[in-house]
This record gives structure tokens, C-alpha cells and sequence, in this order.
């Protein structure tokens, strides 16, 4: 029970920080006046009276000043201005694996071998354990 109450909030607390709840709003708006313009004309009429944005009932009107307030709002953040595009880049840096030959002159003795040289071939077949 618990848990189902913190994922309940958790997804109220979700929508109202996008602001999903006025598209909510704006769902029942749109139901509703689709129930109330069928009733005089024909369901399919209906729906496309409903969305053609000419007539916008009580709950569209707030629904739309309340986006346009919102967005008003958060355009309102002093001394910034929010880009319609973030992006991240760096600059490319010289990545250096190794030092030139000529700067080593001197570190590393001259006919020096890796010290794989002085080791011998691991036998063959593989050693088997004593048992």
C-alpha cells in the first residue's frame, strides 16, 4: 500500500512539474463538447467542429490562457534567455602516446631488449597436475 502511494505521488507530483495536467484538463474539455455538440448534430460533425479551434468552450479559454501564463512565466527568468537548442561540445585534444625516439636518448640504454627476450617458450602440451 505504501508503495502504491509513493508511485501515485511521485507520477502527480510528475505531471504537474510538466505541466501535463492542463492536457488533461484540455481532454475533458474536449469530451465534453463533443457530448454537447452530438446531441444536435451528427457524431462525426461533431468531432470535427470540436477540433477545428474556431469555437473554444469555457474549458479550452482556461486551459489556453493557463499554458500561455506558464509559459509567460517561466520566459521570465532574469538575465537569461533559453536557446531553442543545447549543445554540448568540447574541444578535441591532442591525446600524445608515446615520446619521439629523440627525446629518449639517454633514458633507455642502447640493445636493450624487452624483457620477454630472456624468457623461454612455455611448454608444450601444457603441464598436467600430479594427482
Amino acid at each position: 500500500m505504501r508503495r502504491r502511494l509513493s508511485l501515485v505521488l511521485t507520477l502527480a507530483a510528475w505531471l504537474l512539474a510538466t505541466g501535463s495536467h492542463w492536457d488533461l484538463v484540455q481532454t475533458f474539455g474536449w469530451g465534453r463538447m463533443i457530448a454537447t455538440y452530438s446531441r444536435s448534430m451528427p457524431l462525426l460533425r461533431a468531432v470535427k467542429q470540436t477540433f477545428s479551434g474556431e469555437a473554444m468552450c469555457g474549458v479550452c479559454a482556461l486551459v489556453h490562457h493557463a499554458k500561455e501564463q506558464q509559459d509567460a512565466d517561466n520566459a521570465k527568468v532574469p538575465g537569461t534567455k533559453a536557446p531553442a537548442k543545447i549543445f554540448l561540445v568540447s574541444a578535441p585534444s591532442v591525446l600524445v602516446f608515446a615520446s619521439p625516439a629523440s627525446n629518449c636518448v639517454g633514458v633507455v640504454p642502447a640493445g636493450s631488449a624487452p624483457l620477454s627476450a630472456d624468457r623461454t617458450a612455455p611448454p608444450l602440451p601444457p603441464p598436467r597436475v600430479a594427482a
